[in-house]
């Protein structure tokens, strides 16, 4: 008697949970979504602490800045050979415009997968099958459009190449959404940092041209 009470339960529980489960179906993702959780979006919730260079390597000339990032109080240093510069993004003046415009450019390379969930000024296409301009490969496209207000660059537009598994390849930035080119670039040489995937080098087609991330640490909470 005792067995079947048992058996029953067991069975009456299987039933309610399988009932709440049609009940509250499992989000949607978007394709944003699908894209940033690809690149480890999930994780971000736990980064106390960003640590990262930004470097431009074209021929003989080598160009870079360091950053400190506390995406939780918004605080951030900009580190050069010549001095270092703290401020915060929620609080930026005429004093630290500069400043806060080298850090949005630079984050936006190094964390692009996440501001497509991030900027809410800017749409994305529904994609399509395209070839890269760059490998020359079969991958899903599409296009990201900013509104003609807010940030630093207005209007822009950016036609991202992603495979399968959402992994940014490779993108063509248009400065103001013109039809040309503007810069056409990879993503690649990808890494783990405590579960943020970030691609290290962005390279030209046929040209000595390297944007690349060094000293990158990542922390989290406990």
């Amino acid at each position: 008697m005792y067995r079947l009470l048992l058996v029953t339960l067991v069975l009456l529980c299987a039933c309610k949970s399988e009932e709440a489960s049609k009940k509250t179906p499992k989000k949607t993702l978007t394709l944003a979504e699908n894209i940033a959780y690809a690149h480890g979006y999930e994780n971000w919730k736990n980064v106390s602490e960003i640590q990262f260079t930004f470097n431009v390597d074209r021929k003989s000339k080598h160009y870079h800045r360091s950053w400190q990032w506390n995406p939780k109080t918004n605080a951030v240093s900009m580190m050069t050979e010549r001095d270092t510069i703290s401020y915060y993004t929620n609080k930026v003046d005429s004093t630290n415009m500069k400043v806060d415009q080298g850090f949005v450019n630079d984050k936006y390379w190094a964390f692009f997968p996440f501001q497509l969930v991030w900027d809410k000024n800017a749409s994305l296409s529904t994609p399509i099958k395209a070839e890269s301009p760059i490998e020359k490969k079969q991958l899903n496209k599409t296009t990201l459009t900013y509104t003609g207000t807010g940030g630093y660059t207005p209007g822009d537009a950016y036609d991202v190449f992603y495979d399968n598994n959402y992994i940014i390849r490779e993108w063509v930035f248009r400065e103001g959404n013109i039809t040309k080119a503007s810069l056409t670039n990879t993503f690649e040489n990808y890494k783990m940092f405590n579960g943020i995937r970030i691609a290290l080098e962005h390279k030209k087609d046929n040209e000595d041209w390297n944007l690349n991330f060094t000293d990158i640490q990542i922390k989290t909470i406990p």
